[in-house]
């Protein structure tokens, strides 16, 4: 049997010096995680086995993860299914454990079917975890480990900064700081156009192939990559001057240039949203909308003025939809639902990539500025959107919880599946991935939603601590987030509206390892210093 909370020799420079510490309490038992383990098992076709079988789920989980509770059961569910899906990712290689996108091996993957477009989601999601061996092992594939870092655009430095934020070690971020500057200036001679200040990408390379507004022989001038590259600049920044290197100044000087040029080139004012500029000879921005224009706030401040775009997010002529959010604005020309052509289009479905990028983006907003767009209640709305659609009925009628990689965004028919399936003549096509391709797909966050979002847990530099829900008030009468490692301690968020739920007083209460650190009569932002 596997030790899980025991890190690899090899791991322990970089390992949290608590990652395995427990507080002890249990206002969620212990056997929550047990239970949803094995009803997930119970309805699973097991195809593709990695590091953590099935069979040792309930073990691996009840060490690692923190546990949630709530009175929608949807959520809850999900909350633990994604999970669960998690967990199949983690993958046992010659050079260490990495995180991958598929189970089973597709043509376009790199080393050991390592994939860097999703591999930002699976730091937010796996930086939750007790154990920090895993993706300490996953740095060392992306940046020493031969893993194809610039393939798909991809934030490194910020993702391995928000998994700081969390374990509160800065080892990582100490060890590959040169390796994070080498990458950024590898992505400058590949992808930066010093005649207009910003980076430039093929819309499949962000991930979002057959988008209305590129095309995969065609490069734009995206926020996409130019956000990530931003926060690439000034995480470096960061970093280097955490450690005395002085390279800080000039990337701080980079980032502040790249963000105005962003904002300059690529913000529409007419049309209130962020857009791509073609990559060509009087080109104009393309008049449409599209989801990934809230990239941006996923991983930036934003001034406030271009709060604007959000008010598209809810409207039905736009992005809101019973299974969306849609991929580009529903009101455009070309946008299409289409069970023709490539198997994967990001011209209207709805993806769970685009979807969590779009929450952690509102999150961001939501905690960070006033404004009149969207509120705590259009997040929680959307929330519970992404948790019903993760679901299949399957051909015997019965419904499973599922996860897959696009959605028609009115039925909530996995489309790339429906397609595989039926692409040679009812049978799966080994060439585009094998039998159920998306299946338990790890393209996307929903763990960290929960955390950071809806209960709030946002992490500082050094020993601050800011929780803040995203609960509307009168939502719920109580949720419990139970046993979150947090900077070498177990935090527990509890709000209880009446005080009969727990027995431990109306409102919201913080607990610092099983004592509580601070309390409101209801719900609301507190703050957190000495952890």
């Amino acid at each position: 049997m596997k030790t899980y909370c025991s890190l690899p020799i090899l791991l322990l420079l970089f390992a949290g010096s608590a990652a395995c510490s427990r507080d002890g309490s249990s206002f969620v038992p212990a056997s929550t995680v047990g239970m949803y383990a094995e009803r997930f098992n119970a309805n699973d076709r097991e195809l593709y086995v990695q590091l953590i079988p099935n069979s040792e789920a309930a073990e691996f989980l009840t060490a690692n993860i923190p546990r949630f509770e709530c009175p929608d059961k949807q959520l809850e569910e999900t909350y633990y299914f994604r999970w669960w899906t998690y967990r199949k990712h983690i993958k046992e290689t010659p050079d260490g454990r990495i995180v991958t996108e598929f189970l089973p091996s597709v043509p376009w993957a790199g080393k050991y079917n390592g994939i860097s477009c999703p591999a930002m989601h699976h730091y937010l999601e796996g930086r939750w975890l007790h154990n920090p061996a895993f993706l300490d092992s996953y740095a060392h594939y992306w940046l020493r480990g031969g893993g194809s870092l610039r393939t798909y655009s991809f934030p490194i430095a910020f993702s391995l900064y928000n998994y700081y934020l969390v374990t509160g070690n800065d080892s990582l971020l100490r060890v590959y700081l040169p390796d994070l500057i080498a990458n950024f200036e590898a992505w400058e001679r590949e992808k930066y156009d010093g005649a207009k200040g910003l980076f430039r990408q093929i819309d499949n390379n962000d991930g979002m192939e057959v988008s209305v507004c590129g095309a995969e022989t065609a490069e734009g001038y995206r926020v996409t990559i130019n956000s990530y590259m931003i926060a690439e600049a000034r995480t470096i920044a960061a970093i280097a001057r955490r450690v005395g290197n002085p390279a800080g100044e000039a990337f701080e000087k980079k980032a502040t240039a790249l963000y105005e040029n962003m904002l300059k080139t690529l913000w529409d004012d007419d049309a209130r949203f962020f857009k791509v500029l073609p990559c060509r000879d009087g080109a104009v921005l393309c008049n449409a909308r599209e989801l990934h224009g809230y990239t941006p706030w996923y991983c930036l401040p934003v001034d406030v003025k271009y709060a604007a775009a959000w008010q598209f997010l809810t409207d039905t002529a736009h992005f809101c939809a019973p299974y969306g959010p849609t991929t580009a604005e529903r009101c455009h020309p070309g946008f299409r639902i289409s069970y023709e052509g490539h198997q994967c289009q990001w011209n209207g479905p709805s993806w769970p990539f685009s979807t969590s990028v779009t929450l952690t983006a509102m999150a961001n907003l939501l905690h960070a500025q006033q404004q009149d767009f969207v509120s705590a209640k259009d997040y929680f709305d959307l929330l519970k959107t992404f948790a019903a659609s993760h679901r299949l009925t399957r051909e015997d009628g019965t419904t499973v919880p599922w996860i897959d990689e696009n959605l028609n965004p009115f039925t909530g028919d996995w489309i790339a599946r429906t397609r595989l399936k039926t692409w040679e003549n009812g049978t799966w096509s080994d060439e585009k991935g094998g039998v159920e391709r998306g299946k338990d797909y790890n393209h996307s966050t929903f763990c960290d939603l929960i955390i950071t979002g809806l209960a709030g847990i946002r992490p500082q530099e050094g020993d601050r601590l800011t929780v803040n829900p995203l609960l509307p008030p009168d939502t719920w009468d109580y949720f419990c987030m139970e046993d979150v490692p947090c900077k070498g301690h177990t935090l527990t968020v509890l709000y209880d509206r009446t005080g009969r739920k727990y027995n431990r007083g109306k409102g919201l209460t913080v607990f610092v390892d099983g004592k509580p650190k601070a309390k409101r009569k209801e719900l609301g932002a507190v703050h957190i210093a000495g952890l």
